[in-house]
């Protein structure tokens, strides 16, 4: 373990004069809870890698860490949108409890996350990235080392925040954090550590383009996936025919269709920028080798929330409860821990990793926290009581942020989902969108059935049943969360 690893002879040696003027570097750590590294990326699907099932897009890091531990193969987003995801993730807490329910300027500056709380207890502490709760890059409680992108940020050439000064660094955005997350990881320390790694891609640089033309990888990987075809799911191109709150007339804007779905140009230039980040998340694990701390560190790979490729027609909107925008990749390695290979197929939700990292730590919650430890399922046990449904949510946007979005003088694709705040639940087999701003717009789906949710049932008879015990749950699980 690095933490306990002794300096060599000839160090101590030639630092015999000064041992009493200068204190040595840590000869022996007594603190051996694990490190932890969690990679956010954004808007990356959970099919967005090889060991996800991708065709070819070229990810060997996070395959790696898939082998070497475990992918879960159920995960869930709590609220398919970028600043609700993030604080749920960092607190462990739905939107509806932390506050935290849109992309409008809500600060976060005060939220209890469990980095803050790991600070408390003795934990060195990292933030690196896009922190996107508040459009400022000040410097968040509870993190002794800041690196923060100023709201969105931009994909070349970013502004950052480090500390309290802002300054420009040259180069592509997923390389520029990564060298300051690699700085880091290879710093001198006698604490365990914290490294929250939020990246800013997969998502568009928002002066580019929020649909199209945003997504800009580093040079190097510009145009590798250009004779790759695009294979998309049955349910891609296909106009909603079903589902009232799509069908809605939208002044300007087209009905969704083949027209209105992710380009096959967008889907590559994305590809190429989770190759960019699969690349980063080699370099932290050639960090960690190089420091020894490998083995201890307790390493997450994961996604606020999914991203749609034509899906129902849809493209940028995310947001919504289908399984292309809620379903996330959760790939995590811990030798100590999780046997190589792992697969669970348990239903988790991002809301869990807090309790987990905060178990695995010796910590207990100082505050509530909704979310529930992975810990037993990590070490192969089938828990009795693990969850058999799950609550996600949405808040309706203000109209304003949704018709500003895409800029000035434009009609925006955002309008598409005006009102269409929701709660849902999903079970194993199926799942209800009970939406909180519209009436008799409401989904329900058999995804044993009809896995791409093209089908819905909630009109048909005997479906009754099944509609009634969905709604049953929903309020059980609202109840619960309250």
């Amino acid at each position: 373990m690095a933490r306990n690893r002794l300096l060599s002879l000839p160090l101590l040696f030639a630092g015999a004069l000064l041992v009493l003027a200068v204190p040595p570097l840590a000869m022996a750590q007594a603190d051996d809870r694990p490190n932890f590294v969690v990679v956010l990326v954004d808007d990356m699907r959970w099919d967005d890698f090889g060991a996800g099932g991708h065709p070819f897009v070229r990810t060997p890091n996070i395959d790696r860490v898939a082998a070497e531990g475990a992918m879960f193969l159920n995960a869930f987003t709590t609220t398919p949108l970028c600043s609700p995801a993030r604080a749920s993730i960092l607190t462990g807490l739905y939107a509806h409890t932390n506050g935290i329910i849109d992309n409008t300027n809500r600060r976060g500056h005060d939220l209890n996350t469990f980095p803050r709380q790991l600070d408390r207890t003795g934990y060195d502490t990292a933030f690196v990235g896009k922190w996107h709760m508040g459009t400022d890059g000040t410097p968040r409680p509870g993190f002794d080392t800041w690196v923060s992108l100023i709201g969105q940020g931009t994909n070349t050439d970013p502004e950052i925040y480090v500390g309290s000064e802002r300054m420009t660094f040259e180069g592509h955005v997923t390389d520029v954090l990564t060298d300051h997350a690699v700085s880091y990881l290879e710093a001198a320390r006698d604490e365990p550590f914290v490294l929250f790694f939020s990246q800013k891609a997969v998502h568009p640089d928002p002066a580019l383009g929020l649909v199209e033309g945003g997504f800009i990888a580093a040079d190097r990987h510009l145009g590798i996936y250009d004779t790759e075809p695009i294979m998309r799911l049955p349910s891609a191109g296909v106009p909603p025919l079903d589902k009232p709150a799509l069908m809605r007339n939208v002044p300007n804007l087209p009905p969704l269709g083949l027209d209105t779905s992710t380009t096959d140009a967008t889907i590559r230039d994305r590809l190429e920028m989770v190759t960019g980040v699969d690349e980063s998340v080699g370099r932290l694990l050639e960090a960690l080798e190089r420091t020894g701390e490998l083995d201890d560190t307790f390493f997450v790979v994961t996604s606020d929330h999914g991203y749609f490729y034509g899906e129902h027609g849809l493209n940028a909107q995310r947001r919504l409860a289908y399984e292309e925008s809620v379903r996330i990749p959760m790939v995590i390695r811990y030798p100590g821990l999780i046997e190589q290979g792992a697969r669970p197929e348990h239903l988790v939700l991002t809301i869990d990793l807090a309790s987990t990292i905060l178990d695995l730590a010796g910590q207990e919650p100082e505050g509530a926290m909704q979310g529930a430890t992975l810990v037993p399922i990590l070490t192969g046990e089938n828990p009795d009581d693990w969850r058999t449904s799950l609550l996600i949510e949405h808040h309706s946007d203000p109209d304003d942020y949704l018709r500003d979005a895409p800029g000035p003088g434009r009609a925006s694709e955002f309008t598409r989902v005006l009102n269409m705040g929701y709660k849902a639940v999903r079970t194993e087999r199926y799942k209800y969108i009970q939406y909180t701003d519209l009436e008799g717009m409401d989904e329900l789906y058999d995804l044993e059935a009809d896995p791409y949710e093209m089908n819905n049932i909630i009109d048909a008879p005997d479906a009754a049943r099944v509609l009634a015990d969905m709604r049953a749950e929903l309020a059980r699980l609202l109840e619960l969360s309250s």
